[in-house]
């Protein structure tokens, strides 16, 4: 016969060996984690060259305007595309044959660093990279808590999602390592 465990004399364990404080530290670094909630908002980490973008403390290259525009010498001009992921990746492809490889989709971590909590209206540095969309970007990554979905970074509002199907429509910038 099963026995049932109380789950307030468990609770009460916890708290006795002190475990409580650490698992409710371990469970708010697993929305929050430690790179989004220590991005900094310093400009000189970035070196323009164009329509190109460098982070010199993540090592690497971004494209200034989403996909869909282009980089007139001043700033981001046309219509932001909201595309899926599969649709993305052809986008990929074509950005590798006109613009060198090693184009891709942003990690989580690369996407957040971009996030400027203290820029006034939408949460990225609109000199460096200007006409942004206030809204969500996709990463590469898929949300290991719920697999179907996949991440963003919302710049209107400077959080990260993981709630979005693949098959939805979310802006996009590229990255590429420097080589």
């Amino acid at each position: 016969m099963m026995q049932m465990v109380r789950l307030d004399k468990l609770f009460c364990v916890f708290k006795q060996k002190r475990i409580y404080p650490l698992i409710c530290f371990l469970s708010v670094l697993s929305f929050f984690p430690l790179s989004e909630a220590y991005a900094e908002d310093d400009p000189s980490k970035f070196m323009i060259r164009g329509q190109m973008v460098i982070d010199l403390e993540l090592g690497v290259e971004w494209l200034r305007c989403s996909i869909g525009q282009r980089w007139n010498g001043e700033n981001c001009i046309g219509e932001i595309l909201q595309i899926s992921i599969e649709t993305a990746d052809q986008a990929i492809a074509q950005a590798n044959e006109q613009l060198g490889a090693g184009w891709r989709l942003p990690t989580k971590e690369e996407l957040s660093a971009l996030v400027c909590e203290t820029c006034p209206g939408l949460k990225i540095n609109e000199e460096i990279f200007p006409d942004t969309f206030g809204g969500p970007y996709w990463t590469s990554e898929t949300n290991r808590f719920a697999p179907r979905h996949q991440w963003t970074v919302n710049f209107f509002t400077g959080h990260s999602y993981g709630r979005f199907f693949p098959t939805q429509e979310m802006a996009v910038r590229l990255v590429r390592d420097r080589i």
